[in-house]
This record gives C-alpha cells, sequence and structure tokens, in this order.
C-alpha cells in the first residue's frame, strides 16, 4: 500500500499560489513557535514556568505557540531571557 505523506500534500497544495502566498506569511510565526517550544522543551520547562519567569502569563505563551499572537519584541527578549538564550532578529 503506498502512502500519501504530508510532504507529497504540501508540495501539491503549494502549486496553488493563493496557498503558497497565506503559506509563507506564517513562516515567520510558525518558526518562532516552533523554535520557542524546542527550546522550552529541551530546557524541560512547562509553559506555566516559562511565563513566570518571562513575567507573563501561560495563555500568553500557549498563544504565541499556536502561532495565535504577535508578541512584543520586549516579550521575545523576557523569553530568551528565561530559556538562557539570545534574541536575535534580522531582515533578508
Amino acid at each position: 500500500m503506498r502512502r500519501y505523506t504530508f510532504e507529497q500534500h504540501l508540495e501539491e497544495s503549494l502549486k496553488d499560489p493563493k496557498f503558497r502566498e497565506v503559506w509563507e506569511e506564517s513562516e515567520l510565526e510558525y518558526q518562532l513557535s516552533r523554535i520557542l517550544i524546542q527550546k522550552r522543551l529541551t530546557g524541560k520547562i512547562s509553559q506555566r514556568d516559562l511565563a513566570k519567569k518571562a513575567h507573563t502569563t501561560q495563555a500568553v505563551i500557549s498563544r504565541i505557540e499556536g502561532m495565535n499572537s504577535n508578541p512584543s519584541i520586549g516579550l521575545l527578549k523576557r523569553l530568551a531571557e528565561a530559556l538562557g538564550t539570545k534574541l536575535k532578529i534580522g531582515f533578508e
């Protein structure tokens, strides 16, 4: 039996210009979410503990990780500090 993978579905979907535009627009939020989750899990820190260290709420962390938020640079700096890392922002 041949499987239809997510990668195959994505490759096919990206042929649609409207889908590609929305996909590309969400890339920044996706990368932020992915990295935040990765750093938090690597550090074995719960959303609640991270929120406490960064002086915010668990709900805010959940929204960022769920790509449902537009966090300020100040909040991102506090999150980076709470995770023991540095925030790096740039333009390409």
